[in-house]
């Protein structure tokens, strides 16, 4: 192992980040009494031009006034590119309270982008005298991101996860897609007759997880287009869940309890991981190295990942 170890990620649940747009009062309450771990009301693509004023001012209103509960409350502003991402900034953090957590930032193409955010929320804390310092978000949604990532990632100790943004991402990447997630039509190999749809998004989650898992960030799966589809959200979901992401948002109130079910260790996975660990324990105490369980070999890797498995079940029961 590198002589710099990887730091650990925020330890708190975050299988189910749920979106409303600011520009529609009558979600909030609906999103605060929901089962999502993380609650982001969306100032930028869901909120038209003319509707930018209103949506910040419902927000602010509605982080002083609804009981959120324990969730982890974020704003995601509008773009750097356009001419309302600094009155977003500068209103939140002058006119909410501290229930606010976390601004999250979309398309973020370079460090510099973060360091922009940062300069900006670090001058009005101090000014305002916040006492909760804001963390930070960022969304991987086009080509100058995801070639940025690990720099993105490495940019402010305000970082706490970064998000894949599949269609802004198809679109900068030039994807022949209209399609949000999930496997394409077009994408897949053939082989005696037969298709076989691979996942184009594979290669750029891959690099999220990376980037996330070296600086200790969250790494999280982005929207699944279609709603209707469960089976596709539940398979994107598991295939995100594997590659080591730690949840999914949802963009219609049904994915909430798939993404809940998906990121939330099973009880089947969590006893085994309980029985790996503690097979070492006993493998130990005899001055071994090395041991087998159900026919197969656990070593010290094992060890760490079933720490894994167990460390998120304990600390979703606890929460």
């Amino acid at each position: 192992m590198s002589f710099r170890l990887q730091p650990p990620a925020p330890a708190r649940p975050n299988r189910c980040q749920l979106f409303g747009p600011g520009s529609n009062t009558k979600l909030f309450e609906k999103m605060a009494s929901s089962a999502a771990d993380v609650i982001n009301i969306d100032l930028e693509d869901s909120v038209a031009p003319t509707d930018k004023d209103i949506a910040r001012k419902n927000t602010i209103e509605a982080i002083n006034d609804v009981d959120w509960g324990n969730k982890y409350l974020s704003v995601r502003i509008n773009g750097l590119d356009s001419p309302f991402w600094y009155r977003d900034v500068v209103d939140l953090l002058e006119n909410a309270g501290d229930r606010l957590d976390q601004i999250m930032i979309p398309k973020a193409g370079n460090a510099s982008d973060i360091y922009a955010v940062d300069a900006l929320v670090t001058s009005i804390e101090a000014a305002k005298a916040r006492s909760k310092p804001i963390s930070f978000e960022a969304i991987i949604e086009t080509s100058a991101g995801i070639s940025h990532v690990e720099e993105i990632a490495a940019a402010s100790p305000r970082m706490q996860a970064l998000s894949l943004g599949a269609a802004d991402f198809a679109a900068s990447m030039g994807m022949a897609t209209t399609g949000i997630g999930g496997t394409q039509e077009n994408y897949y190999m053939h082989r005696a007759g037969e298709k076989y749809w691979s996942d184009p998004w594979h290669w750029a989650q891959a690099a999220i997880v990376a980037a996330c898992r070296t600086h200790g960030l969250l790494p999280v799966d982005g929207p699944f287009g279609d709603f209707s589809d469960d089976d596709g959200f539940r398979a994107q979901a598991l295939r995100s869940a594997t590659l080591g992401m730690v949840g999914k948002w949802a963009i219609h109130p049904k994915q909430i309890a798939l993404a809940n079910e998906i990121f939330t260790p099973s009880d089947e996975a969590v006893t085994e991981a309980r029985e790996i660990l503690q097979a070492m324990e006993d493998a130990k105490a005899r001055g071994e190295g090395a041991t087998t369980y159900k026919g197969r070999l656990v070593d010290i890797a094992s060890i760490k990942q079933a720490e894994v498995i167990v460390k998120m079940a304990d600390m979703i029961a606890a929460n």
